[in-house]
């Protein structure tokens, strides 16, 4: 079978890893460098936890990501993860540490409960205010993400049957015949197409434009005070949801910066657009840090970075079929590397063997064992 992938983030050359496993051919087509640094898959580090709200489907999942994630690992033969264990906290009447301690409770990962005297003793760096219940679970860490993303690079790129097409756009997408056409007019005929191609994927796939939305999202790395540094490298990640902000901190592992988002998305602004952004953007994320986190006064902000999120109105992912021969492959919404392995493994083996596409979607929209959301 000959695939042609059109995307080079992590589910893209994840796809293509999971199909020359295989033993097929694949062609990854990919509009900038490989890795494009405008990639969403592109920052220092992404987190993976089995905190999920409600969201069982998705929570079920992380034990077969991991397992995914350790099978590329031994195909690297570098281990880009860290783990850290997992911190949630809640506040202002929100209730997701909550639902995802009773959901984990339910499949067999308890969280467990910290008092809000304990934690200052346990996380010095932390402070109280506004904040009601904490969870902890010894599970969950850090994915070096751009790391992860060029190591696949070069992964592909020596193995033979798979061919990488950096800084080559693609013009037009035909799903029913499985034909790909370049912005410079050559031809390239598949059995099978992926659209993998995050926040340019409705340009390629106009049945996705209702579903799949934009969304420019701006994350903070900061410089700390040499001691602070020092302890926040030993640190967890955090979770937090206080109603009108959701906080998620990435701890400085293996010499990677500090940094912070706020998962509520903008739904607005255009991937091909200016990268810059400015502190007022952030400017209620940053009050929050101020009354979370010690000594956040004596930080400083390193750097402002912008990136790309196509997001769907209830979160989940789409992979789906699009046409006789094609795909579509948006598994984002903000929380979709920790599943990339898993995504492009599962994906590969559903295209290779006639799996059933439409099981395969549900799977993959974290319907399965799922609970009520």
């Amino acid at each position: 079978m000959r695939a042609i992938i059109i995307g080079g983030g992590i589910m893209g050359l994840s796809t293509a890893w999971g199909l020359a496993r295989l033993g097929h051919e694949v062609e990854l087509f990919e509009q900038g460098p490989l890795p494009n640094p405008l990639a969403s898959s592109m920052d220092e580090h992404r987190l993976i936890r089995h905190p999920y709200g409600s969201q069982m489907g998705y929570a079920r999942m992380i034990d077969d990501a991991h397992a995914a994630w350790d099978l590329l690992w031994s195909d690297l033969g570098d281990v880009l993860y860290e783990p850290t264990g997992t911190l949630a906290l809640t506040g202002n009447g929100a209730d997701w540490a909550e639902r995802s301690a009773a959901a984990l409770s339910s499949i067999g990962r308890p969280m467990t409960e910290l008092s809000l005297a304990e934690l200052p003793r346990r996380f010095p760096l932390l402070d109280t205010k506004g904040l009601e219940r904490a969870f902890w679970i010894d599970t969950g860490g850090v994915l070096l993400a751009q790391d992860i993303v060029a190591a696949l690079v070069r992964h592909l790129g020596a193995r033979a049957g798979v061919r990488l097409h950096a800084s080559t756009p693609v013009r037009s997408v035909d799903p029913e015949q499985g034909r790909v056409v370049s912005q410079a007019g050559a031809v390239h005929d598949g059995d099978v197409v992926v659209v993998a191609a995050g926040a340019w994927a409705p340009r390629l796939l106009p049945a996705l434009t209702s579903r799949v939305v934009p969304s420019r999202q701006v994350v903070l790395y900061f410089d700390l005070p040499a001691e602070q540094r020092t302890a926040w490298a030993k640190g967890p990640m955090i979770i937090e949801k206080t109603g009108d902000v959701g906080l998620y901190l990435v701890p400085p592992v293996r010499g990677r910066g500090l940094k912070v988002g706020d998962h509520e998305f903008s739904r607005a602004g255009d991937p091909a657009a200016g990268r810059e952004a400015e502190e007022s953007e952030m400017s209620a994320l940053l009050d929050r840090c101020r009354s979370l986190l010690r000594g956040f006064d004596r930080w400083g902000i390193r750097t402002l970075k912008v990136c790309f999120y196509s997001v769907t109105d209830d979160e989940r992912f789409i992979v789906e079929k699009a046409g006789a021969k094609g795909r579509a492959m948006s598994p984002c919404s903000g929380h979709g590397f920790k599943f990339g392995a898993l995504m492009g493994l599962e994906l590969a083996r559903t295209i290779a063997e006639g799996r059933d596409a439409a099981a395969h979607a549900r799977w993959a929209a974290g319907l399965v064992g799922d609970g009520p959301t």
